[in-house]
């Protein structure tokens, strides 16, 4: 005996859940099933360490766009918003940063940043009104893909022909040479490039730098939150909103396959031995995962399987979990900013050092970091007087040339602590437990294939209306029924909801069309 839905969600991540919420508001029965024992995917909090919890991938919240949290009724708690970037100096003469304002750098740098992120804030602001549609499909002579197309060209042409000069001339350059052009602060430039970085498959001179820090400024200006309780807090909000709408949410039910019958889908099997049947099967899993294992490869064209598989998904971001048994000095940082966030890349030519070995896959012996102390402002997350420091840590390729061994995977940690030692000297006394999870760690852990947060690099070649890849834009696979709504599919990713929202109004206008 089977149960019938009207849409099932694969994956309940926070895209899965957004799109499953929405769709079961337009009066859809919808079945969402998550393989772990909690919904969030990589936007989970859990324990590490006993009486130690941490946001266990994604740590930060800077990119939720504000139309699922108007669409969802959504009401988050933050421990802190709108923080200030530190970029650490090894002299101490640390530069932050804040919106469009920079200080501990030269009064030009300062004039000059902000002028820089008045523009790249503008440029950034057209790119999220087309990460919330639906992308056009090019050639396809559809009404619709013909309007959105004239719109974004008419958009473009609105900045002035300056500015839209400027636009597209910067769009595919790296963010090294425009870094060096503009400031004279090494510590300035490394921040700007590192968050240009953070999460990829890419260094400072890697083309396609701007795109992803223009794709970082479209969730708010660059501006960084943390929710209290950590990002599981989120996600377990979302699952309220979900369930309120009516989605049957079932965990610790891992799909085995997508159901294929007569070229459509009709459903999924659990790896417990469960069928469940519906026509339309949405998946929040990544692309490669979606068709080559829980599909199967030959239910696809081989034209398009070959394009799955070329598709670009090589994660390269770790996430070190320290328990502290108290704060560690940093000189030069006062007491009070320790909720805010750290950055340590002391130079844009750092970063791409770094970057380096993991293009022969080899980690970084001197690897950058994005450093949080989360129960600084949220004492749930600690014992009390003890602290959590959660950091990324790049480079670590997913790949390990000599594989993730005991070995390779202590080399790293240590290295990510001597780093630190740098900046707090007296870190490691500090530390009672750790934790580190690499890109094969998270591929193992949250089902993502490489351990890439984004589901797949964020270049011109795998953004917009070519995300994931040909046949598979608008978030309608080329199998009858068959839709991703995760962050490979358009925009990406980062904790945004805008693949779920725009997946569950793509197959709604779908099915009333129909």
């Amino acid at each position: 005996m089977t149960d019938k839905y009207d849409a099932i969600v694969v994956g309940g991540g926070h895209n899965g859940l957004v799109c499953s919420a929405l769709l079961a508001r337009s009066g859809k029965q919808v079945l969402l099933l998550e393989a772990n024992d909690q919904v969030g995917g990589a936007a989970v909090t859990r324990q590490f360490a006993d009486g130690y919890s941490v946001s266990a991938c994604a740590h930060l919240l800077y990119n939720l766009q504000p139309s699922v949290t108007k669409d969802l009724n959504l009401d988050l708690s933050l421990a802190s918003r709108d923080m200030t970037t530190i970029a650490l100096d090894d002299d101490g003469g640390h530069v932050r940063i804040k919106g469009g304002t920079v200080t501990g750098a030269t009064e030009g740098d300062g004039a000059a940043y902000k002028a820089f992120h008045k523009r790249m804030t503008r440029f950034a602001d057209l790119l999220r009104t087309y990460l919330n549609k639906t992308p056009p499909r090019l050639g396809a002579g559809d009404a619709s893909d013909i309007g959105t197309l004239a719109q974004l060209g008419f958009d473009v042409r609105r900045l002035g022909k300056k500015e839209m000069q400027a636009f597209l001339r910067l769009i595919g350059m790296n963010i090294y040479d425009e870094v060096m052009e503009r400031f004279e602060s090494s510590v300035l430039r490394g921040a700007i490039s590192f968050d240009a970085v953070l999460g990829t498959h890419l260094g400072p001179r890697s083309p396609n730098t701007i795109l992803t820090y223009l794709y970082r400024l479209a969730g708010d200006h660059g501006r960084v939150a943390a929710p209290k309780g950590g990002m599981g807090s989120v996600t377990q909000e979302l699952a309220r909103s979900a369930r309120d709408a009516g989605v049957t949410i079932r965990t610790g039910m891992p799909v085995k396959r997508i159901i294929v019958e007569n070229g459509r889908v009709t459903g999924v099997d659990t790896e417990a031995g469960e069928r469940f049947d519906s026509l339309t099967v949405v998946s929040n899993a990544d692309p490669k995962r979606t068709v080559m294992e829980l599909v199967g490869a030959r239910h696809f064209e081989t034209v398009f399987t070959r394009r799955i598989h070329h598709f670009r998904s090589r994660g390269n971001a770790a996430k070190l979990h320290l328990a502290l048994d108290g704060l560690p000095a940093i000189p030069g940082v006062q007491k009070n900013e320790y909720g805010e966030r750290i950055v340590i890349a002391p130079s844009e030519d750092y970063v791409e050092l770094a970057f380096n070995p993991a293009k022969y896959g080899e980690s970084s012996p001197q690897p950058v970091l994005e450093v949080s102390f989360p129960s600084f402002r949220d004492e749930t997350l600690a014992p009390t007087g003890k602290h959590v420091l959660s950091a990324i840590v790049q480079y670590a390729p997913c790949e390990h040339k000599d594989g993730w061994t005991d070995d390779a995977r202590q080399g790293f940690e240590s290295a990510a602590i001597r780093v630190l030692e740098k900046y707090m000297p007296d870190i490691a006394s500090r530390i009672t437990a750790s934790e580190l999870l690499t890109p094969a760690d998270i591929e193992k852990e949250f089902h993502i294939t490489g351990g890439h947060w984004h589901h797949g690099e964020l270049t011109l070649d795998q953004f917009l209306f070519t995300r994931p890849v040909g046949g598979a834009q608008q978030y309608r696979m080329p199998l009858d029924g068959l839709y991703l709504c995760g962050a490979g599919a358009h925009p990406g990713g980062g904790v945004s909801g805008a693949a779920g929202r725009n997946a569950a109004r793509a197959i709604l206008k779908r099915e009333k069309a129909a």
